[in-house]
C-alpha cells in the first residue's frame, strides 16, 4: 500500500508535466510617441517687482561689566626736602629720677 500511493503521485507528476501547452502571445498594440513641434515665441517680460524697505530692528540688550583693570606701577621716590636751620645752643634740662 505504501508503494502504490507512491508510484501513483510519482505517475501524476510526470504525466502532468509531460503535457505542453501552447503559451498565447497576445498582439501588442504600437506604442505612439509624441513629437514635439517647433518651439514658440518668447513671452513678454514680466513686470518690475515693488521695493520696499523694511523695518528698523530692535535696539541690542546692554553689554556685560568689563573686568577690573590691573594694579598701577608704584610711583618714583619723591624729590629730597630742604635742610631745615640749624638748631640753637642753650639750657638744657636733664631730670633724673631718684631711687
Amino acid at each position: 500500500m505504501r508503494y502504490s500511493i507512491l508510484s501513483a503521485a510519482l505517475l501524476a507528476a510526470l504525466g502532468l508535466s509531460a503535457c505542453e501547452r501552447p503559451v498565447v502571445v497576445s498582439p501588442s498594440s504600437p506604442t505612439v510617441v509624441a513629437v514635439p513641434g517647433p518651439a514658440g515665441p518668447a513671452g513678454a517680460t514680466g513686470a518690475t517687482g515693488e521695493t520696499k524697505k523694511g523695518d528698523t530692528g530692535a535696539t541690542g540688550s546692554t553689554g556685560a561689566t568689563g573686568n577690573t583693570g590691573n594694579t598701577g606701577n608704584t610711583g618714583n621716590t619723591g624729590a629730597d626736602g630742604e635742610k631745615g636751620d640749624r638748631g640753637k645752643t642753650g639750657n638744657t634740662v636733664v631730670i633724673v629720677p631718684t631711687k
